[in-house]
């Protein structure tokens, strides 16, 4: 039997060109979920690893789909060559269980692991770059300016919380937390 498995790492992200190339790709079931996959307990890939038998063949759209490192890789799939599993990752091709294809699967390994980190350093230093301006701060950009802000604190002079929160949109808990910020300065 053809098993499909796709993931992405956040909730925001789409999963449907994953689940469509699996699909035309055969795959009589497909397991799928929005999970990180620095995480090695990935609860749908756990499962599916558990019921994948001799003469099954796992299909996967990337290597970096189902393992978090060339070391993560290659037990994942020496664990299924021993189950007499097949391995397909569709943008390398069926992973053969010969001395060829480990060699090939354990250099594109090496190469995804290296791709991996190659984002995480970038973005490590495009943070250290932020932080050298002086108006960065880190974390989720405000929702709302300085202006509304205080154009809201002035409505709450006169109006209640919720009456504040249906004329400007911000939340009880916004105003709160403003309020606060402006009695401790």
């Amino acid at each position: 039997m053809k098993y499909g498995y796709a993931r992405v790492s956040t909730v925001h992200q789409d999963l449907e060109s994953q689940l469509q190339a699996l699909e035309k790709e055969g795959c009589n079931k497909i397991y799928s979920e929005k999970f990180t996959g620095t995480k090695a307990n990935r609860p749908q890939f756990q499962e599916l690893l558990a019921i994948l038998k001799e003469g099954d063949t796992l299909v996967v759209t990337k290597l970096d789909r189902f393992a978090r490192s060339t070391r993560d890789a290659i037990d994942i799939v020496t664990e299924l060559f021993d189950k007499g599993v097949k391995v397909h990752i569709l943008n390398m091709g069926l992973v053969e269980n010969t001395p060829t294809g480990r060699l090939v699967f354990n250099v594109m390994s090496a190469f995804a692991e290296f791709e991996r980190d190659m984002i995480v350093e970038r973005t490590q230093e495009g943070k250290a770059i932020a932080k050298l301006r002086e108006d960065f701060r880190e974390g989720r950009p405000r929702k709302y300016g300085k202006k509304q802000i205080e154009h809201a604190l002035r409505l709450l002079e006169t109006h209640s919380y919720k009456q504040v929160e249906d004329l400007t949109g911000i939340s009880k808990s916004t105003l709160i937390r403003a309020k606060k910020r402006q009695l401790n300065r």
